[in-house]
């Protein structure tokens, strides 16, 4: 599943909230702990940097020698 910002707001939202129960794009997911949330919030987070970071660029520089 590609994760968007707003499922981030969710997950983090809940877990401010004390709230177990998080609605995402298409469906709700209740967590067991906030151990549990905690981590899938990191998963979330890894998954939504990864796929907003630019692209790597390379230069090569030479002095015509």
């Amino acid at each position: 599943m590609a994760w968007s910002q707003s499922d981030l707001d969710a997950i983090e939202k809940a877990i401010a909230s004390g709230a177990r129960r998080v609605r995402f794009q298409t469906h709700e997911v209740e967590y067991q702990s906030t151990r549990e949330m905690l981590k899938a919030r990191d998963v979330i987070r890894a998954d939504i940097d990864v796929s907003t970071r630019p692209g790597v660029m390379l230069a090569e520089y030479s002095s015509g020698h």
